[in-house]
């Protein structure tokens, strides 16, 4: 069960790293509800999540505990962006464990998993829709509402800024997680109805522990009171349509650890002329769009200290406007604009 107790060491998250995949897996398959749901589909879950890595379908984060310096993966989340037709075949009655019908789709040939251009063209058209793989981690932390709070603060800084159509969460391992759930803004699904209700016939002691889901839509969202999850349905179109590339550099140099050129070249694996350009590049489309924000276009103009100011108005911008860095079609956009 949940508790509220406070976690003694502290917690931080990042994105998922191959090498990690194995330590997370283990999680899953140790805990004693999750690990079973998948049986010998646990073997394709490794194989899935690193065919993932790097695609605009996934928003991921390991979770770990820092003592004295070292770090010790305790947690995972991982969530994926599906096809519609997804959508609509796993809320068809009879329902059934996500986890391993993933597994065993995304490691074979039969994915439903969105392709990096059509993450894109929905996040600039009809919007996406998501399924939250699985969120868990290791027995001292998994029954903690300390460090489920921490999964949640990860879960809304990694999808802020995407324009969502419906998100399904986890499939609950225990009662208290599910009325958690709910009780933040999650909606039982009722397939024989085909459709979210407020409540459920069942039990929650029943209705936890068979195939089930819970989740939510824009649609129900826009006409209900609002609560925490409603945030994620916060969406404004990106004003100056980066590239692709120039939202990686951006992306990365909003990590602290990196923030000269010479850093973001090494990071990137690209030179330092590669990189000044795309700055110079990054500032002209700012400045055609918002003058006030970068006032001086040329990123080699003016004093080192002005530069580095102009860099910093500018990252702290898209850092309150995450939909600057989420993929889109500024084709896609110009039309819907228009239309």
């Amino acid at each position: 069960m949940l508790d509220g107790s406070k976690i003694a060491v502290p917690l931080r998250w990042r994105p998922m790293r191959p090498a990690d995949v194995d330590r997370c897996v283990e999680i899953v398959a140790a805990h004693p509800v999750i690990g079973p749901r998948y049986g010998d589909d646990i073997e394709n879950l490794g194989r899935a999540w690193r065919h993932l890595l790097g695609s605009a379908a996934i928003n991921n984060a390991v979770f770990e505990r820092v003592d004295r310096k070292r770090a010790t993966i305790v947690g995972i989340g991982f969530a994926v962006f599906v096809r519609d037709e997804f959508m609509r075949e796993i809320k068809a009655p009879p329902l059934r464990w996500i986890g391993p019908e993933l597994a065993r789709r995304v490691a074979g040939r039969d994915s439903p998993a969105l392709t990096d251009d059509e993450v894109r063209d929905a996040n600039s058209g009809a919007g996406l829709s998501e399924l939250v793989w699985e969120g868990t981690g290791t027995p001292e932390f998994a029954h903690t509402m300390d460090f489920y709070h921490h999964m949640v603060g990860a879960y809304v800084e990694e999808h802020r800024g995407f324009l969502l159509k419906e998100m399904i969460t986890a499939q609950a391992e225990s009662v208290e997680r599910l009325l958690w759930v709910v009780e933040a803004g999650g909606l039982y699904w009722n397939p024989a109805q085909q459709r979210y209700e407020t409540t459920s016939l069942e039990p929650p002691e029943i209705f936890a522990m068979r195939p089930h889901l819970v989740g939510i839509t824009r649609e129900l969202e826009n006409v209900r009171p609002g609560s925490w999850i409603s945030t994620l349905f916060n969406y404004r179109p990106p004003r100056f349509g980066f590239s692709r590339g120039e939202q990686q550099l951006l992306l990365t140099a909003l990590m602290s650890f990196h923030g000269t050129d010479q850093e973001l070249a090494s990071a990137l694996h690209l030179s330092v002329p590669t990189v000044k350009k795309m700055w110079v590049s990054i500032y002209r489309r700012v400045a055609d769009c918002d003058p006030e924000l970068v006032p001086d276009p040329t990123a080699g103009s003016g004093t080192h200290e002005r530069g580095r100011e102009k860099r910093r108005s500018l990252l702290a911008y898209v850092r309150e406007h995450p939909e600057e860095l989420r993929p889109h079609s500024r084709k896609l956009l110009a039309k819907n604009l228009h239309a």
